[in-house]
């Protein structure tokens, strides 16, 4: 019977070439959209799950009270990786992990540009980031090992053994390959190209074990089977027992499987993040799909007429409703699967251009048996979905009524058709209404006001002898009449790299806000194009002072409650600074978000110098 039905469904399909055509164009770009948003989604999901002890595996939060909220933050105190391994037997291991900065890299010849980070020797046994070299217990034992990537191994020495040689960084210290790990793959938050020992920190003493430095991200590996909730409010007041001044700042852990899609705190609390956006895409995937069915129902029912006469027919000869029904849903599945084929060649075809467009790496298996499952059942589902009106629809005609010609029921103000009509209209309009928004979005960010002058604004991260070399580097751009003003900076004018408590007079005992930190020597105002308000710019030969002054935005100044600032002194980790500006808020972060309060410290400030902006002369 199934074979018959197979073939009288084949059969209506190349009998009706243009009509199968189009319906299976329309349901197959439906599927196909639908299908490269859901591989998007599935891969958001899939960040961290790799890790073969993900479920045990956690990030240290710090969290604080203050009369204004809750604040929660993941950098922390170097020196809490060692407290909460020696006060904590549910603790299985620890490891901290700095910033990841760009270094240059040479053997030899050969000279290259790397991303590394330090970290505890712990690193490569709580993380799956598997070594095709090397041993993960003992490559980060040393003082100057080093673990680094395959691409970065091909890029320093070729087709050669890597293992054992010896590696400059930054023309300062030598480090020897102790392992070669596996690229990282795309759907990890870690991004580094080598790893080095802590040790390398500690034997160099430039580990800081003050409380007060918020410098780094602390993991932590649980060891089987412990109650996290309960371990939760053992570690609350971790820092009450080391740091007086941070007493009453809690710590908590929280998963690093859910960091991509929920790593999002609002006033203490978990407020989604990213898996909103997620969320969001999931249901336009499923409106498209929906959409592309409904299309389907209203072509099969369009062609009712026809399809009537087939029904009378076979209704005289015998045949029952169900055996109908069957009929009409073999034909739409068969119909769903050519479309599902159609679907996967665009996608195919699609990937490259949308992991281009995304700047990811989304990759398909596309004879992995779970990808092939899967696929099939959301062929099968469609075809069940977008068969189902036609199949009731088509299969209820009566055969008296068609041989009359009176089959439909024209007078009726309600029938399922218009409905489903309505239905595609109503949700094309969202989807189109949705897209609108989006672009306005996208608009508004690119067209906003940045509060500094991009044009022949450049800049560069300090690296390699950079750092050495500034001083003659900036001499020789305004010598040469290339640059108009050169000032080095913290962080790139486009991202914040630190925050903390500030404090200045009158602050409240219990105010724990946060501000942003930016730091900058020479002209930092005039060569980043900011839009001063009061004072004047940090001006070193004239004002040798300058070294502790500082210049803040407006929202600080409102935050501190500043009447007169200039003049006024703040003080940020044990340095008295006084303000001698303030500039008009300019966007530092995402387009998107408000301006925090920020200031500007002076060279005499506690953080490095990572970058440097140059304003090039328009003449050159």
């Amino acid at each position: 019977m199934l074979r018959n039905y197979f073939k009288i469904a084949l059969r209506n399909l190349f009998n009706n070439k243009v009509f199968s055509a189009i319906n299976i164009i329309g349901l197959g770009i439906g599927m196909a959209a639908s299908a490269i948003i859901l591989l998007w989604v599935n891969y958001e999901y899939s960040f961290e799950s790799f890790h073969q002890n993900k479920d045990r595996i956690y990030q240290a939060w710090n969290r604080t009270y203050s009369k204004e909220g809750i604040n929660s933050w993941n950098t922390t105190p170097q020196t809490m990786a060692l407290a909460l391994q020696k006060d904590y037997p549910e603790v299985e291991k620890v490891t901290r992990m700095d910033w990841p900065s760009r270094y240059l890299m040479m053997y030899k010849d050969v000279k290259v540009k790397g991303v590394l980070t330090i970290v505890d020797s712990t690193f490569t046994q709580i993380f799956t980031f598997p070594l095709v070299r090397g041993h993960k217990n003992t490559c980060l034992k040393g003082v100057n090992n080093i673990v680094i990537t395959e691409s970065l191994a091909k890029r320093l020495f070729g087709d050669g053994d890597p293992m054992g040689k010896t590696v400059k960084v930054n023309n300062e210290s030598d480090f020897i390959v102790s392992g070669v790990m596996k690229d990282l793959p795309s759907n990890t938050q870690f991004y580094f190209e080598g790893l080095v020992p802590w040790n390398f920190k500690v034997v160099n003493k430039i580990e800081s074990l003050h409380w007060g430095n918020n410098s780094t991200t602390t993991y932590v590996m649980l060891k089987d089977k412990t109650n996290l909730g309960a371990f939760q409010n053992k570690i609350k007041h971790l820092r009450k027992n080391y740091d007086k001044e941070s007493a009453d700042w809690e710590t908590f852990l929280y998963p690093i499987t859910r960091l991509q899609l929920h790593g999002s705190f609002k006033n203490g609390v978990e407020t989604g993040g990213r898996i909103e956006l997620v969320r969001t895409f999931t249901i336009v995937a499923l409106l498209i799909l929906l959409i592309a069915c409904i299309n389907f129902m209203n072509l099969s029912t369009a062609k009712s007429e026809k399809r009537a006469k087939e029904v009378g027919v076979r209704k005289v000869a015998g045949a029952d409703r169900l055996s109908l029904v069957r009929l009409f849903y073999t034909e739409s599945v068969i119909t769903a699967l050519l479309a599902g084929f159609f679907a996967l060649l665009i996608v195919a075809l699609a990937m490259p251009a949308f992991n281009q467009l995304l700047d990811k790496k989304i990759s398909v298996e596309w004879l992995n048996p779970s990808f092939v499952g899967a696929s099939l059942a959301v062929i099968f589902l469609t075809g069940i979905l977008a068969g189902s009106y036609p199949a009731v629809y088509l299969s209820g005609f009566k055969p008296i009524e068609v041989l009359k010609g009176n089959f439909k029921k024209t007078g009726a103000s309600v029938t399922p058709r218009k409905i489903l009509v309505v239905s595609q209209f109503t949700f094309s309009v969202m989807l189109i209404a949705a897209t609108i928004v989006i672009r306005n979005q996208i608009e508004f960010a690119k067209n906003r006001q940045t509060g500094y002058d991009r044009e022949n604004l450049v800049f560069h991260f300090i690296e390699g002898d950079i750092g050495r070399n500034y001083d003659l580097i900036k001499n020789e751009l305004l010598s040469q009449g290339v640059a108009l003003s050169v000032v080095k900076t913290l962080s790139p004018v486009t991202e914040t790299w630190s925050n903390g408590g500030v404090e200045w007079k009158g602050k409240a005992a219990d105010d724990k806000r946060i501000i942003d930190r930016f730091s900058g020597d020479d002209k930092v105002v005039q060569t980043l194009g900011l839009q001063l308000i009061e004072g004047r710019d940090f001006d070193l030969q004239q004002y040798p002072t300058d070294s502790t002054a500082v210049i803040l935005n407006e929202s600080a100044v409102k935050l501190m409650g500043f009447k007169n600032p200039i003049g006024q002194t703040v003080k940020d980790a044990h340095i008295t600074f006084h303000v001698v500006g303030v500039v008009k808020d300019f966007v530092i972060n995402s387009p998107y978000r408000p301006v925090n309060p920020m200031m500007i410290a002076g060279t005499k400030t506690s953080l490095d110098f990572g970058a440097m902006h140059i304003k090039y002369s328009p003449a050159k």
